[in-house]
């Protein structure tokens, strides 16, 4: 993946245009997601616009009960019958994000605040959901601490965006929803299998790739966000 550079300027503007190879690698399920996800929520937030209820009320709602079942796994490490929390409980995450969102957005409730609680809260929630992995073998403290900090690295490629000119990058192929997908799996595995295999260890390399890949992405659409981008 390589970055090329057009030789013409723009008589307005002394900023080089980069065109960027292979968008595709780019691509995340909420790509996919996104649309028809803020289509099925839309009524639902209509409703709860409509009775008081608040995007930021969304957002902390998510933001407790994915800290609630992180703490409820963290502190059960032996309990593996209890992953099964994490499939029943991140599609509900899932829609809480898009319907916060829709609720910001479509109903006027977007703020700086809502903007701080959205983007730490994201943080934090993956953070509480991926820790109790620590205690799943074949996976380890160290193995799991490292992928937890691509994670917190890739959400920051994203908020950074604005700073450089660009919208909240969210490109993959490791974004928030395909994580959510992959964790959910994991979590029925380890409640309906007793833990993992051992060939699982395989699993994290896999990860540290894609959100790597997902970092890079998100920068290079950022530098590349043509007509804003600070090159």
């Amino acid at each position: 993946m390589t970055l090329t550079f057009d030789t013409i300027r723009r008589p307005t503007s002394p900023k080089q245009h980069i065109v960027l190879d292979a968008p595709f690698l780019a691509a995340s399920t909420l790509t996919f997601l996104k649309p028809r996800l803020k289509g099925l929520i839309r009524p639902l937030a209509a409703k709860l616009a409509g009775v008081g209820v608040t995007a930021n009320q969304v957002t902390l709602a998510s933001l407790a009960g994915s800290i609630g079942i992180g703490s409820l796994l963290y502190a059960n490490p032996g309990a593996t019958t209890l992953f099964i929390l994490l499939p029943l409980w991140l599609p509900i995450r899932t829609a809480c994000a898009s319907l916060d969102g829709t609720l910001a957005v479509d109903f006027g409730q977007k703020s700086r605040l809502g903007g701080i609680l959205n983007e730490a809260g994201d943080i934090a929630s993956d953070v509480a959901l991926f820790l109790p992995l620590a205690f799943i073998a074949p996976f380890s403290a160290a193995s799991i601490a490292f992928l937890i900090s691509l994670i917190v690295f890739a959400e920051i490629a994203g908020i950074i965006g604005p700073a450089l000119g660009s919208d909240r990058r969210l490109e993959g192929p490791l974004g928030k929803a395909d994580r959510s997908i992959i964790l959910a799996a994991l979590g029925l595995a380890i409640a309906v299998f007793d833990g993992l295999p051992e060939s699982a260890h395989i699993l994290l390399p896999l990860l540290y790739g894609a959100l790597i890949l997902t970092i890079w992405n998100r920068l290079r659409f950022a530098l590349a966000d043509e007509g804003r981008a600070k090159v």
